[in-house]
């Protein structure tokens, strides 16, 4: 018979009116609230840099390559997509996908209201999964290679746009409504009429108040661009945690006169910031756990004094101290591992709640987004698990070494 486990599954059956047993209660209570904080701390705060990388990458590529220029406008250098470079990166392994786009500047207008706007163009192979999830009304534009021509002479071109809803309701148009489109280049503006079929809406104001999105021709076809000639390529990675290594690889393939840029750089201030995020959450994790450890000590040494008398006639028996250290952090075990099943239960319930049904609300003016998210990563919500129960258990046996020092005689005529 294993005779430390027998002792403490005798201790954990106190009576429920006992006052061991209603420390013992605390201890789990305390494990419990711990883990499960965690777990829904972490899981807000993946679920938060998600959804602002998603938001980022709608409108900035991992990797954006472009033409060396001088210029500081939105008028870009162009380069051409027949390149041995833009082939090569296409069969690249770390390279999840590449898009060809351009940029031009120009003037929405209605009856009313005017705006200044910067359209990016567009392809066929623009990857249109993600700004779909940020589609409050219509559709995405249909960007196809036998779109109707809207001139006579030059490429076919959609005149179907793409706008947010802070533009939306800045020039007071809807789905299906036509606007005027005076683009910005040589002597004097050129007007196209462009229909929006689609409003989105990602909360970042940078690139609420100013993108819209149409056909790349269109734009091809008022830079007076040839049909392989664009502004820039956009490089999305596999893996996103290999970002600088794809970056060394693409940066030895692009040829001199071209300039390669990272998100993280292009959007620092952002990447900065949810880095912060990461270090005040690992400050709060070893708060939580030094908080709990601290609890389960109390607890024990709580235990321990209500039990000295036991202690005593055990050493008088002759019991070595180490069988006695062994029975208390059974019991300490014990009190960690209902708490590990009661924190998972009520953490991971309560991230289920809130990932399915939306319960709690976010402004999107200040938190870029209207709920809450919640991302599930169950590598670290085991990690979490792990590294509660190996701290914790750790810490037991500090007060399991007051055992030692324990008189028997002394503690035989101890009076609770």
């Amino acid at each position: 018979m294993n005779v430390p486990f027998f002792l403490a599954r005798r201790i954990r059956r106190a009576p429920i009116e006992s006052f061991s047993a209603t420390v013992t209660k605390v201890g789990i209570a305390s494990i419990a609230v711990g883990l499960a904080v965690m777990i829904v701390a972490f899981a807000v705060l993946f679920g938060f840099k998600r959804t602002i990388q998603e938001k980022i990458f709608l409108f900035g590529a991992h990797l954006q390559v472009s033409k060396f220029t001088a210029n500081m406008s939105y008028e870009e250098a162009p380069i051409s997509t027949n390149t041995p470079f833009f082939k090569k990166v296409q069969t690249n392994p770390d390279i999840a996908h590449v898009q060809a786009v351009a940029l031009k500047a120009g003037i929405l207008k209605t009856p009313d209201e005017l705006a200044g706007v910067v359209m990016k163009g567009v392809g066929p192979d623009y990857n249109w999964q993600l700004i779909e999830q940020s589609l409050v009304a219509g559709r995405v534009p249909t960007i196809r290679a036998d779109s109707a021509s809207s001139e006579p002479d030059g490429p076919a071109y959609s005149t179907e746009i793409l706008v947010s809803q802070f533009l939306a309701d800045q020039l007071k148009i809807k789905v299906g409504q036509s606007v005027i489109t005076y683009f910005l280049g040589g002597t004097q503006p050129r007007p196209r009429k462009l229909t929006v079929v689609g409003i989105y809406m990602t909360g970042l104001e940078e690139f609420d108040k100013q993108i819209v999105l149409g056909d790349l021709r269109l734009i091809q076809r008022l830079n007076n661009w040839t049909p392989d000639r664009v502004g820039s390529f956009e490089i999305f990675v596999r893996d996103f945690s290999q970002l600088d290594l794809a970056y060394k690889r693409v940066f030895d393939q692009i040829p001199p006169d071209y300039r390669l840029v990272r998100v993280t750089d292009q959007y620092s201030p952002l990447f900065d910031w949810m880095v912060l995020l990461d270090r005040n959450t690992l400050v709060f994790l070893v708060l939580i756990l030094f908080v709990a450890s601290f609890n389960m000590v109390s607890v024990l040494l709580v235990l321990m004094m209500e039990r000295t008398p036991m202690i005593g006639l055990l050493k008088a028996l002759g019991s070595p101290e180490n069988l006695l250290r062994r029975v208390f952090l059974y019991v300490g075990l014990n009190m960690v591992g209902w708490g590990l099943l009661i924190g998972n239960a009520v953490g991971l319930g309560f991230c289920f709640v809130q990932d399915r049904f939306k319960l709690i609300p976010l402004d999107p003016k200040n938190y870029f987004m209207s709920f809450v998210p919640i991302e599930w990563n169950w590598p670290v919500i085991g990690m979490l698990n792990l590294a509660t129960m190996f701290i914790i258990a750790a810490v037991l046996w500090l007060p399991t070494l007051v055992v030692n020092r324990i008189d028997p005689i002394k503690a035989l005529s101890f009076k609770k």
